[in-house]
């Protein structure tokens, strides 16, 4: 394991790295205190496949089924005390000019 500033690190990223593809680990210090390792990244296990999760995830039969009238109040509601409150809101303003 090598130690390097980290004024080197920055000066010789480009070395750095060569040495560490071919196995090395790189410490690098700010004021002789090790604070980063550069180190090689593990090699994947291979190409991945698709459909690794076939059967954990479902769609529900209802998915896109409108939705249930007191839902769509709630949703509906919130957004129509809002609108009023701005309106109200912009009335005052005007009041005031």
């Amino acid at each position: 394991m090598t130690q390097v500033s980290v004024y080197e690190a920055k000066t010789h990223l480009s070395r750095l790295l060569r040495r560490v593809r071919h196995g090395e680990e790189i410490v690098i210090s700010v004021s002789g205190r090790p604070v980063a390792r550069l180190v090689p990244v593990a090699a994947a296990d291979g190409p991945r496949v698709l459909g690794g999760d076939e059967g954990l995830v479902w769609e529900a039969k209802d998915f896109n089924a409108p939705l249930p009238p007191e839902i769509l109040d709630a949703f509906y509601a919130g957004a129509t005390e809002a609108r009023s409150g701005e309106r109200r809101a912009r009335q005052q303003i005007r009041r005031r000019r």
